[in-house]
């Protein structure tokens, strides 16, 4: 037989049943040139594997006239990425590969990206844990309904806010990983409060009501709920949109919040950006930079920024950021992750980072100011 997939460990003709018994991908080989070709299967129907961010689609080739269909994808070194598998009506997750990331979603990874300690393999049946305390918040300020869940991971402790809060709750397991980092010493304990978005461009951009409503109506509330949390020390935790929210709440809300751990912020974002036909293609570090440049005094802060090393056109707005958050005072740790513009890459990074913004200036946990991870 054709050694397509013999070289990948795959025994028998495609398409039999001892064939598919022994599937299991993403498998990879290096390409001989530092980076890695990558197996992917799918059985079945037409499709395609759609990358978060990372990569166009890639289309599926069959197997002759059997049920088998793959790609042998082109990877960088040091790279984690999400993806799933599209048809022509509906998307799914990898039923060959055990870690999912949701329901339709799975995760892949070149062998020489870092492990992610913590973060259980959840496939695309599991069923995610939730916190038990549930908070229904009716926002003046921002209007409508929300349900946000607070859990206090080794008891609780300060408040670090998650923003995009469902994506931690139902894509990935937040809860179980700083349950594991806190039991294993790697994490103080904390009380994580799963905040929800309902309009992401709204309420991220840099205005002021999410975080009036987050002061004024949503922090109250966790304290009316009877789950121990320090609220004199509020982290928070933001990717994107998200980060770009968090670091306008320390600029314009500073005696709100004591440390950030900020993933991929959108720092190109500045009014009107995101209507453009390139949004990054503005000015260098967006509105953020600006501000940092007037008179901001982030003295007393702790910031954790992390981006993906795969993200070439973000990395000139994330430092030139990270440069000026320095200059005004804050206490700043840099780092890049492999990965894209990807909640996949983004999870070690939220653990890390908490924790070191948590340790004060020290410890083994903290690590060091610039790292790569």
């Amino acid at each position: 037989m054709d050694d397509t997939f013999a070289r990948f460990g795959l025994p028998g003709e495609p398409g039999t049943e001892e064939f598919w018994a022994a599937a299991a991908t993403p498998a990879p080989l290096p390409d001989g040139a530092g980076g890695w070709t990558t197996l992917f299967l799918w059985r079945g129907s037409p499709a395609s594997i759609g990358f978060e961010s990372w990569s166009e689609p890639v289309p599926l080739r069959r197997w002759g006239d059997t049920d088998c269909w793959y790609a042998e994808v082109a990877m960088p070194a040091r790279l984690r990425v999400t993806y799933q598998f599209r048809t022509a009506d509906a998307a799914y997750a990898d039923p060959f590969n055990p870690v999912g990331a949701g329901g339709d979603r799975s995760i892949a990874a070149t062998p020489d990206a870092p492990a992610q300690p913590h973060w259980p393999a959840v496939g695309a049946d599991g069923v995610l844990p939730l916190p038990r305390t549930r908070l229904r918040w009716t926002s003046e300020r921002l209007g409508g309904r929300r349900t946000v869940r607070v859990h206090p991971a080794g008891g609780g402790g300060p408040v670090v806010l998650l923003l995009d809060g469902d994506d931690w709750l139902y894509l990935h397991p937040a809860m179980t990983a700083f349950d594991s980092a806190v039991a294993q010493g790697d994490l103080p304990p904390v009380t994580l409060v799963f905040v929800p978005a309902r309009d992401r461009e709204a309420e991220f951009a840099c205005r002021p009501a999410l975080w009036e409503a987050i002061r004024d109506e949503l922090l109250p509330l966790v304290a009316e709920s009877g789950v121990p949390a320090d609220r004199d020390r509020l982290v928070v935790a933001g990717q994107s949109l998200g980060g770009l929210s968090a670091m306008y709440a320390a600029l314009e809300f500073p005696g709100l919040v004591s440390g950030l751990a900020c993933q991929s912020g959108s720092f190109w974002w500045a009014p009107g950006a995101q209507d453009l036909a390139d949004p990054m293609g503005g000015p260098v570090g967006g509105a953020v930079a600006a501000r940092l440049r007037e008179r901001a005094d982030l003295s007393g802060l702790r910031v954790a920024f992390d981006v993906g090393e795969h993200e070439r056109r973000m990395l000139p707005h994330c430092e030139l950021v990270e440069t000026l958050a320095e200059q005004a005072g804050a206490t700043v740790r840099v780092s890049r992750s492999p990965s894209g513009h990807d909640r996949a890459g983004w999870r070690h990074a939220l653990l890390r980072d908490v924790s070191w913004v948590l340790a004060g200036g020290g410890g083994p946990a903290a690590g060091p100011p610039h790292a790569h991870g």
